[in-house]
């Protein structure tokens, strides 16, 4: 397979992927952060206006949201209003998300619930004045702007890389080609032959594509605090339980029949682990959930946690500060320094966790197609 049909094929699956994200994201959070609530908002806010509350403001950066937040100046809020799509009762409801000022207001009896249980879920107070979420809610979110972003930058910089390749078809690359064909090469030798095997591993170069340079362009798009970056998708357990799901789909269809042999009856294995419990059978289905399930954790969890630290230290600034203003100044010398030596590090694990995801789904493949003689 060549340079160009693989990238385009990726396009391909990256579109794919990009619609199952619509659908594939679970729970939605709003950001909320200390401000007041309106007088339409059914609860009240107990909490001070003018204290700083780090668990919030860490919580409102990493999850997901009914609206891209940019900035907040005194009370005016500076955001990117999305689309709300729900079907409750029969009949669908469309609207923006400024009809909820900032998740602090109703509209058709819809809010953003701040209750422990559906904290950041769009619901409605039933008869008995219990909240309930809508039958169905398929909301255009701030983590799904962010997919079709960095989607629409992977076609514009594969489009571009492939017209590149057709019009200097056998020169020397140049610009954004000779940047990204390392990368490519690396993928294809070091992760695809490597694992999966130089018959048999053209056909899976375009997902493996897609899912590399998808992961690292979110990770990286992630660090970058300005809009549109900022957007915690990679940290999302949606969205990476998606990614893990195409790998173990793909795996499970391509297992050929020494495969699936070797998982209900091993070979070499004593009959009394089979029978008459099959115990090493047990053992070997369990393991083709828990593969796809630690590639979805140990992405979001890395992610996740890396964006916690970095807001930690940031936050020890304005606690120290509501001490004390020298304090606060003095503290964020070093908090500041250990964020810059936090985001270098963040960026190393951006490459890191895109490698480790595409070379453990590459592996599963090469188990999946190995001839056993």
């Amino acid at each position: 397979m060549s340079y160009k049909s693989s990238v385009k094929s990726s396009l391909i699956i990256g579109g794919l992927i990009a619609a199952l994200f619509i659908f594939a994201i679970p729970t939605v959070y709003a950001q909320h952060g200390p401000e007041k609530k309106a007088e339409t908002y059914p609860h009240e806010n107990d909490v001070d206006e003018a204290e700083f509350q780090a668990g919030e403001m860490i919580i409102e950066h990493i999850t997901d949201a009914y609206e891209w937040h940019i900035i907040t100046i005194g009370h005016t809020h500076v955001s990117v209003p999305l689309p709300l799509i729900l079907y409750d009762e029969g009949e669908w409801h469309v609207f923006m998300s400024t009809k909820l000022h900032h998740g602090q207001g109703t509209y058709k009896g819809y809010f953003v619930s701040h209750d422990d249980f559906n904290a950041g879920k769009i619901v409605k107070l039933d008869a008995d004045g219990h909240e309930v979420r809508p039958t169905l809610d398929i909301s255009f979110t701030k983590n799904v702007l962010a997919i079709f972003f960095s989607l629409g930058l992977m076609i514009f910089i594969f489009i571009s890389v492939a017209k590149s390749y057709k019009k200097r078809e056998g020169h020397a690359p140049k610009g954004m080609q000779s940047f990204l064909e390392p990368i490519i090469l690396f993928i294809r030798d070091d992760i695809a032959k490597a694992s999966i095997g130089e018959k048999k591993y053209e056909k899976y170069m375009p997902f493996l594509l897609t899912v590399f340079f998808f992961i690292l362009i979110n990770n990286i798009l992630g660090l970058i605090p300005l809009f549109p970056g900022g957007a915690n998708v990679t940290g999302n357990i949606g969205v990476t339980g998606v990614l893990a799901a195409f790998t173990f789909i793909i795996t499970s269809f391509s297992g050929n029949k020494a495969y699936w042999t070797h998982i209900v009856n091993m070979p070499g294995v004593p009959w009394w682990l089979k029978i008459p419990i099959p115990l090493m059978p047990i053992v070997e289905l369990m393991g083709l959930f828990t593969k796809p399930f630690v590639l979805m954790v140990r992405l979001f969890a890395n992610i996740t946690a890396g964006h916690i630290i970095v807001l930690g230290f940031i936050s020890l600034i304005f606690i120290f500060g509501e001490m004390s203003t020298g304090l606060g100044y003095g503290v964020s010398i070093v908090s500041v320094g250990f964020t810059i030596f936090m985001n270098f590090l963040e960026l190393l694990v951006a490459f890191i966790q895109a490698y480790v995801f595409t070379l453990l789904s590459a592996l599963y493949f090469g188990m999946a197609t190995e001839e056993h003689h």
